[in-house]
């Protein structure tokens, strides 16, 4: 049976601010429109924490069972550790579903929005066959596409509409951002694991563009979240103050430029997600006071 510790490790608390930072800046937006709800951004954010370590130990329960784990440089698995058994690990994965359902579920009831309940049964099968099932599509290049959705659009709208029960435009383009920082955790992740996939028939974008040009987009996708904000100041200008974190661009962007490559990326890994989480809270702070 794996330890605590082990059982942290494998919920890969790294990736955890693809999860706080949308529902954190999805509330700056509510507070931008007068309706933020304290208790209501908690269930959001127990929402997104759970489907963000259910899908970590999702993936590594499918990628165990199908034994493409064997040799991994980044965090460990606790399947193809041997740490856990793969029924333990299921059984890990499907508990965090059922409590985002069910916090899902008492935010449904108090908007009385029911359209949202296919919206969350999504979010879950999204995160399942990720790397669950027989075709799994996070093997076939749709794994960018996918978090910017799920982490990027649906997390900030979602978060955003459960408090002031509308849509503002403010959170469609905020997610934006917010949705390419989400992807950049995920190329850096990926551009690691290239040596290892291939062999594996894991044919993330990663493997799919090469070494060369997984390194350009990852940097694309640390400098465009700052081009969207740029364009947002004349109508929220506090939104400004995001550009702030931008000095923390500077060392992951270096790494990756200079060719780091295996253990070296789990640093830039990282600083990638200190970034994410910094920008996330000016942003909020940003989009929070009045224009």
């Amino acid at each position: 049976m794996a330890s605590p510790v082990q059982w942290l490790a494998g919920a890969r608390p790294r990736t955890l601010p693809a999860a706080v930072v949308p529902v954190v800046v999805g509330t700056g937006v509510a507070v931008q429109a007068g309706g933020w709800v304290w208790w209501r951004a908690l269930l959001a954010l127990l929402v997104a924490l759970a489907l963000q370590v259910g899908v970590n130990y999702a993936n590594d329960y499918s990628d165990g069972v199908k034994g493409t784990d064997a040799d991994r440089v980044g965090p460990m698995r606790l399947v193809g550790s041997g740490a856990a058994t793969a029924s333990q690990v299921l059984r890990a994965a499907l508990a965090c579903f059922f409590v985002a359902a069910v916090a899902g579920l008492v935010l449904v009831i108090a908007t009385g929005a029911w359209w949202l309940i296919p919206v969350g049964a999504v979010c879950i099968l999204a995160a399942w066959y990720y790397t669950g099932g027989s075709r799994p599509y996070g093997y076939y290049a749709l794994g960018e596409l996918s978090v910017f959705l799920f982490f990027g659009v649906i997390a900030v709208t979602g978060t955003t509409y459960v408090q002031v029960e509308h849509l503002p435009w403010l959170a469609l383009v905020a997610s934006v951002p917010v949705g390419l920082l989400a992807c950049a955790l995920l190329v850096v992740n990926n551009l690691r694991d290239i040596a290892t996939d291939t062999p594996a028939g894991k044919r993330t974008l990663a493997v799919v563009l090469g070494d060369r040009r997984t390194r350009a987009l990852y940097i694309a996708y640390l400098l465009l979240p700052y081009a969207v904000v740029a364009g947002m100041i004349p109508a929220a200008p506090f939104t400004a103050l995001t550009l702030l974190s931008g000095f923390l661009a500077i060392a992951p962007i270096r790494a990756v430029r200079r060719g780091a490559t295996g253990r070296g990326l789990i640093a830039t890994l990282q600083q990638t997600g200190r970034l994410q989480l910094v920008f996330g809270a000016l942003f909020t702070l940003g989009l929070a006071l009045p224009s």
